[in-house]
C-alpha cells in the first residue's frame, strides 16, 4: 500500500483513561471531529480509492478492564489494556485511511453451554469457571445438562438436551478444538460488561464523524447451544439429527472480503481472534488463496488467555499467527504506516 503522513493523536485521547469506564461525551467529540476533519483535510470514507476495514474483536469491558470478568491479563498481566491504549492510536493517527471500523461484540445471556447453571453433578454442584468438560466427562455421566435449564432451552424436554449436550462435546472432539471450557459469565446482554471499552468507543466515534462512515457493530455468540468465538461461524452448526441449529456468519465473510485492506485486533489473542481469522481464512482458501495477502494482524494489539496457574494459551495463539502469516496474511505492529 502508499501510504499517507499520520495523523497527530487528538487532545482529548488520554492513555491513563484506557483501563476505566467512563461516558463518552458524544456531543463533544462530534463537534471535534467535524473540526479535525476539516483542520486536517479528512475527505468522506465513501471517497477512498483503497477500502480499509479495520475489525476490532471483542473489545469490551468484559475482557478488556482489569477488575471485569474476563480480563485479558496476556503475558504482562496488563495485556488488554496495554493492547487498547496502542489501538486507540492506531485509529487516530489512521483515521485518514480507515474506510470503516467494525468492532464485533461478544453477547451471552445467563442460561448457555459455557455457563455454570448448564451443567450439573450427582451431587447437585455446578462446574466453577475454568472447568473443562470433556467427551469423556458426558459419557460418563461426570457433568450432565441441568434438568431446571430444560424449560428455558428446551421446551422442557430434558432427554432432548442432554442428547445434544453429548452431541456437541462429540463435535468439539473430532473436530480437534478447545474441550468445552465454563467461562465465568460474561459479556452479559444488558450489563456493563458487554459495552465497549469506553476509550476505544470513543475512537470509533470520532472516526465515525470525522469520515462520515457509520461504525458497523457485528453481534455475536447469543446462541444458547454453541460456543462463538469466532464472529464468523459459531463452533457447532449442526445438532445430533443433522438439524442446523446454526449458521455462518456469510454476510459479513463477504463483506470482509470486498474490502482492499482488512486489519484485524482485538482480543482474546488465543481464542476469539484466532478462530476470527481462522475462519476467514479458511474462505479465502475457498476462494482465492491470494487475498489472504491483504489481511493485516496487528500483534501489538492482542493478547492471549492467560490465569496464573491456571491456564496459558500463549503457545496456541503464537502458533496460530504463525499458520495465519505462512498462509500469506501479514503480522504488523500498530506503529506501523497504512495507506491508501
Amino acid at each position: 500500500m502508499n501510504t499517507m503522513t499520520q495523523l497527530p493523536i487528538p487532545s482529548h485521547f488520554d492513555p491513563t483513561r484506557v483501563g476505566q469506564v467512563w461516558r463518552v461525551p458524544y456531543q463533544e467529540r462530534a463537534a471535534q471531529a467535524k473540526r479535525w476533519a476539516k483542520q486536517h483535510g479528512l475527505s468522506p470514507a465513501a471517497k477512498d480509492k483503497t477500502r480499509i476495514c479495520l475489525m476490532a474483536i471483542d473489545v469490551q469491558n468484559t475482557f478488556c478492564i482489569p477488575e471485569f470478568e474476563l480480563f485479558v491479563g496476556g503475558c504482562s498481566g496488563m495485556g488488554a489494556v496495554e493492547d487498547n491504549i496502542r489501538l486507540c492510536e492506531f485509529i487516530y493517527r489512521n483515521l485518514g485511511v480507515i474506510t470503516e471500523i467494525a468492532p464485533t461484540m461478544d453477547t451471552h445471556t445467563a442460561m448457555q453451554i459455557f455457563h455454570c447453571d448448564f451443567w450439573i453433578n450427582d451431587a447437585g454442584q455446578t462446574p466453577p469457571p475454568m472447568t473443562m468438560i470433556s467427551l469423556t466427562d458426558v459419557e460418563q455421566g461426570i457433568w450432565k445438562v441441568n434438568p431446571a435449564i430444560a424449560y428455558s432451552l428446551a421446551g422442557s424436554n430434558y432427554m432432548a438436551l442432554q442428547a445434544y449436550a453429548l452431541h456437541y462435546v462429540k463435535r468439539l472432539s473430532e473436530d480437534g478444538k478447545y474441550p468445552l471450557t465454563i467461562w465465568p459469565y460474561h459479556a452479559m446482554l444488558g450489563g456493563i460488561g458487554h459495552a465497549l471499552v469506553s476509550a476505544v468507543e470513543e475512537a470509533c466515534f470520532f472516526h465515525a464523524l470525522a469520515r462520515n462512515s457509520q461504525t458497523n457493530f457485528e453481534i455475536k455468540g447469543g446462541n444458547p447451544l454453541t460456543e462463538n468465538y469466532s464472529v464468523l461461524q459459531p463452533e457447532v452448526l449442526q445438532g445430533p439429527n443433522g438439524r442446523p441449529i446454526a449458521q455462518k456468519n456469510t454476510r459479513f465473510i463477504q463483506k470482509l472480503l470486498d474490502f482492499d485492506v482488512v486489519i484485524i485486533a482485538g482480543q482474546a489473542k488465543s481464542h476469539c481472534v484466532a478462530w476470527t481469522i481462522d475462519h476467514l481464512l479458511t474462505e479465502i482458501q475457498a476462494q482465492d488463496p491470494a487475498l489472504a495477502r491483504k489481511v493485516y494482524l496487528l500483534e501489538d494489539c492482542t493478547s492471549p488467555v492467560v490465569v496464573p496457574g491456571i491456564v496459558d494459551f500463549t503457545d496456541q495463539a503464537n502458533a496460530a499467527f504463525q499458520r495465519f502469516a505462512d498462509a500469506g496474511m501479514k503480522v504488523v505492529k500498530s506503529t506501523d504506516e497504512f495507506g491508501r
